[in-house]
């Protein structure tokens, strides 16, 4: 619902237009969440520190927290839910996850799973050690990152075949 603060915005998110209204200070993750009912994306410290709102703008990773949704009109957006196929099998990323346990309670894997796209996409060769360094800014407050590492190696290896 529009009010006399709200501003319309329009911008493509997995893909499709979307429209909306939203407070000059509405964060894109509110939004999401709120408004389109994106609810992949998660909300974990609201000050920029989990990761867990990882969303792609643009392309780039980008922890949807500390960027207002008036901020993505005109521009691409994609979710953790923009990822599967529309027959439902999982983005490589996503089946690397499943296959090397790469996640136990699933809080901060949405934005591990974003995050790691991005990763994959470098020019640079991925090895552990800049697997866990691209990570810095994701916490798992569950694992000790092993397997996280492993599957983002076997997800950079599926994105490329």
């Amino acid at each position: 619902m529009a009010t006399d603060q709200s501003a319309s915005i329009t911008f493509r998110v997995n893909g499709k237009d979307v429209e909306g209204h939203a407070e000059p200070r509405t964060l894109l993750v509110d939004f999401l969440r709120d408004t389109l009912r994106l609810t992949g994306t998660h909300i974990g410290c609201d000050t920029s520190q989990c990761g867990a709102c990882v969303v792609h703008l643009d392309g780039i990773a980008v922890k949807s927290c500390s960027v207002l949704a008036v901020q993505a009109a005109g521009r691409e957006v994609h979710t953790i839910e923009g990822l599967a196929d529309a027959d439902g099998s999982l983005h490589p990323m996503q089946e690397a996850f499943r296959q090397h346990h790469g996640l136990q309670c699933g809080f901060c894997t949405p934005g591990m799973v974003m995050t790691a796209i991005e990763l994959a996409q470098s020019a640079e060769p991925l090895t552990p050690e800049r697997v866990r360094e691209g990570l810095e800014g994701n916490i798992c407050r569950c694992t000790g990152y092993h397997n996280i590492v492993q599957a983002v190696l076997a997800g950079a290896t599926a994105m490329r075949q």
